[in-house]
């Protein structure tokens, strides 16, 4: 039996994180020992000591796939995420900020464990940040917190690479992919980051080659993977290995290549300058998929993601706080 129709664009696995972003100076990062423009995954004790450390804090809920969703929903796109908060504060925050942006969020919240998860970012005068991530809650997602139904009702489902980073998660990773498949969609991942990469390449490669169908991964990233030096040595790789390969370059753009389909898409200005890069892959990827589940061409849904990355790098937070669909009317017309 043919599977049936589609009814949501993109439904979201990743960790379900409350972000609390401050302005440091470099020397913050050199005290503490942090490495710029990481994620390092801390634990309970770290948390507490780094958090009384840092300057006035702006919370904000966060998680690489949760932006990723609620700049679909932007766009004015269906978007659902999967995902593990402790009932505290934190996920009752998380959980409504997610449900006011138009995302479908159905994970009911654990009674017991380890509390919400939080991101604390530091953003340097260069607009670079640094991620120091206490999964709390998020670190026990499981197959059992993977909806089935909310897998096959999505043209996409949406994988974030710091899941392989927990056990219990990874299981869950696996399932979704092999239940979207099993209902005739496809699986998108992002590579997350170059330090996720280095930990995992062997198992994200044989990911890539073997179960993913979309990839998004930014230069560092995808150097990484393939151990090359070169963009363009990466570029030959990656276009053998799955069907679409959305690249972000920064200030250079992006590259979306599928087959002999090769689109390479300008960065769009950000009039107010550009003050914190956190979340700038996320909304890439919103843009993208957005464009990609809509049947708009990979070259428009790369500048769809363009558009998206340019907003959330002019202001603080890895969340829109313009509508994507207002400012991406032109492309969408």
């Amino acid at each position: 039996m043919s599977p049936s129709a589609p009814v949501r664009d993109v439904v979201g696995l990743g960790n379900a994180l409350v972000d609390v972003l401050s302005h440091e100076a470099d020397a913050f990062l050199s005290d503490h020992g942090l490495t710029k423009g990481s994620m390092a995954l801390i634990d309970a004790d770290e948390a507490t000591r780094l958090y009384a450390a840092m300057g006035p804090g702006v919370e904000v809920s966060g998680g690489s796939a949760a932006n990723t969703m609620v700049g679909i929903a932007s766009f004015g796109g269906s978007a659902a995420f999967l995902g593990r908060v402790a009932a505290d504060e934190l996920g009752a925050v998380f959980g409504h900020d997610i449900r006011a942006a138009g995302v479908d969020f159905v994970n009911v919240p654990a009674p017991d464990g380890p509390p919400s998860g939080r991101c604390l970012i530091l953003v340097t005068p260069d607009a670079e940040r640094t991620l120091n991530t206490f999964l709390g809650a998020a670190a026990e997602f499981g197959p059992e917190d993977v909806d089935p139904d909310l897998i096959a009702s999505a043209q996409v489902t949406y994988l974030e690479g710091y899941l392989w980073d927990q056990p219990r998660a990874k299981e869950a990773f696996r399932h979704a992919a092999a239940l979207a498949h099993g209902a005739g969609r496809r699986v998108a991942l992002t590579l997350s980051d170059g330090f996720c990469v280095d930990r995992h390449r062997a198992d994200f490669l044989a990911l890539v080659e073997d179960e993913v169908d979309i990839l998004l991964a930014n230069e560092a990233e995808i150097c990484a993977l393939y151990e090359v030096d070169r963009f363009d040595d990466a570029l030959q790789r990656v276009n053998h290995h799955c069907e679409v390969a959305a690249l972000t370059r920064s200030a250079k753009g992006a590259v979306v290549v599928s087959g002999d389909e090769v689109h390479v898409v300008d960065a769009v200005a950000v009039p107010t300058g550009v003050v914190d890069t956190t979340g700038a892959g996320d909304l890439f990827a919103a843009g993208f998929l957005y464009g990609f589940t809509h049947g708009y061409d990979l070259g428009t849904s790369g500048r769809l993601g363009a558009v998206a990355a340019a907003e959330v790098i002019g202001h603080l937070g890895a969340r829109p706080e313009r509508s994507l669909a207002d400012l991406a009317a032109d492309l969408l017309a």
